[in-house]
């Protein structure tokens, strides 16, 4: 099953670039997303078919993103024909491609358990994202997929010097080299501690580097601020959680090593730093696409956060998993058709937009409370479960300085999002308004409706079969 989960949307994707209607080639989209989803469910009902082979095994934590990444698509793939079909005057034949091969790529991310092989699939994702930016063609998105290259190339090197020394680290112990998962968590008390620290480092800043973790977060703003609003959901919920999938191998056999004290205190800078950095760069952001990378930023350090506190927090970073990526695809599509009706990202531009598009307004104000811990949506469970696993572990001080930016985070964006939403356009947007009339439309808000509905649900209860799951992921974690 493994490998009709990856092959069937390269395949597809081959077809996308094949067929040479522009209308009819969105809908693959949708076919293929459907098709996954189902073989998603399916798999995760089935735990014999859990393990393909020594190198495609897909264990809690790799089930959850997995069934994150399906989930997210299959609503992105309605999105983007409703988007498309806006965007007529554009080519859409490399864009579908890429978001088909994006969706096997983080298929095989999830299913590897080979660290070579997952190291491949990230550096995929990599390649195949990139056209994806630059679908606007204007020098603002050119600028940002060259820097979203240059950034991701260098931090995707580092991976790999990490990985070759998670393999030394091995063979110096004289146990031979391997990057099989298992044989490095069995072997992870034998492994040399001074070469397994330093591929910790490289693996943090690398995969780090993919997730947009600060000061590695350079290319983030620009990315998510340029590619079209359904880029920056698959990327957001997507990418950010491959990355963190691999980066938690890595932390895995170092924990199991006895390195936990060593990785903890990385862990928890690095979470908190990136914190501060989003919060700092919120105050005052006009662009209200560059925002929403700047909260990615800050909520891929509370996963980090989350991993460094450990034990009793680990539940609720892997909720958090969860919670993240279906708020951050309500704002990215959301923040995308506003964009699309303002024809601007600046809030100089673009005010009173609930009077324009109450609805996608509605559903980015409502993704602002959700993403920045307020009751009753999903974030705040992932996040308070975090902050209590904090002071289970006596992390106090940590605990306050992660109330304090959280704090500030909520000011930051606050401000920028009700300029948005509130008051009247501009006069020369009420122009513009009129020369291009833009309203919410059925495939564009739709998707979005039903994830905001997913984000409340699991504030309110979580169900069973997911929170088991979760539960899986961290016991896993935590147990090794």
């Amino acid at each position: 099953m493994a490998f009709f989960m990856i092959l069937v949307p390269l395949l597809l994707a081959g077809l996308a670039a094949a067929l040479p209607s522009n209308r009819m080639r969105p809908w693959i989209l949708p076919v293929a997303a459907v098709a996954h989803l189902c073989m998603t469910v399916f798999v995760l009902a089935r735990p014999d078919l859990w393990t393909t082979s020594a190198w495609l095994v897909l264990d809690p934590p790799a089930r959850l993103v997995l069934l994150v990444v399906s989930a997210l698509f299959f609503f992105c793939s309605f999105y983007a024909i409703g988007y498309l079909k806006h965007r007529r005057e554009r080519s859409n034949r490399v864009f579908v491609a890429c978001l088909l091969g994006f969706l096997g790529i983080m298929s095989l991310v999830a299913w590897s358990h080979h660290l070579g092989l997952m190291w491949v699939a990230i550096e995929g994702t990599t390649l195949v994202t990139a056209p994806l930016i630059y679908f606007n063609n204007n020098k603002r998105s050119i600028e940002a997929t060259w820097k979203f290259l240059l950034v991701g190339s260098v931090g995707i090197a580092l991976a790999l010097l990490g990985t070759f020394f998670l393999a030394y680290s091995s063979l110096q112990q004289g146990l031979g080299a391997t990057l099989q998962f298992e044989d490095l968590l069995r072997d992870a008390t034998s492994l040399s501690k001074p070469w397994l620290r330093a591929a910790f480092i490289l693996l943090l800043v690398g995969y780090g580097t993919k997730m947009g973790l600060a000061p590695m977060h350079t290319w983030k703003p620009d990315a998510y601020g340029e590619a079209p609003g359904v880029v920056g959901a698959v990327f957001a919920g997507g990418v950010t959680s491959c990355a963190f999938l691999a980066f938690t191998r890595v932390y895995q056999i170092c924990d199991a090593a006895g390195e936990a004290a060593f990785t903890s205190r990385l862990l928890l800078f690095m979470g908190l730093f990136s914190m501060a950095i989003a919060g700092l760069f919120m105050i005052g952001q006009r662009d209200f696409k560059r925002m929403l990378a700047y909260s990615s930023v800050e909520h891929m350090g509370i996963l980090v956060l989350g991993l460094g506190i450990g034990g009793p927090a680990l539940f609720g970073t892997m909720l958090h998993l969860v919670t993240n990526g279906m708020t951050k695809a309500v704002l990215f599509l959301s923040a995308g058709n506003i964009h699309r009706a303002f024809a601007s990202k600046n809030t100089d531009q673009v005010r009173g937009a609930m009077r324009r598009l109450p609805l996608s307004s509605a559903l980015f104000l409502a993704g602002f409370f959700a993403i920045t811990g307020s009751p009753p949506f999903g974030p705040f469970i992932s996040e308070f479960s975090i902050l209590s696993g904090a002071f289970t572990a006596g992390r106090y001080a940590v605990a306050g300085l992660f109330l304090f930016f959280l704090l500030l985070v909520f000011m930051g964006m606050g401000r920028t999002v009700l300029k948005v939403v509130q008051g009247r356009a501009p006069n020369e947007a009420a122009a513009l308004a009129t020369a291009l009339p833009y309203r919410d439309g059925f495939l564009t808000t739709a998707p979005v409706v039903v994830l905001m509905l997913i984000v409340l649900t699991l504030g309110l209860v979580i169900p069973v079969p997911l929170g088991d799951m979760v539960r899986d992921a961290a016991e896993f974690l935590e147990n090794r």
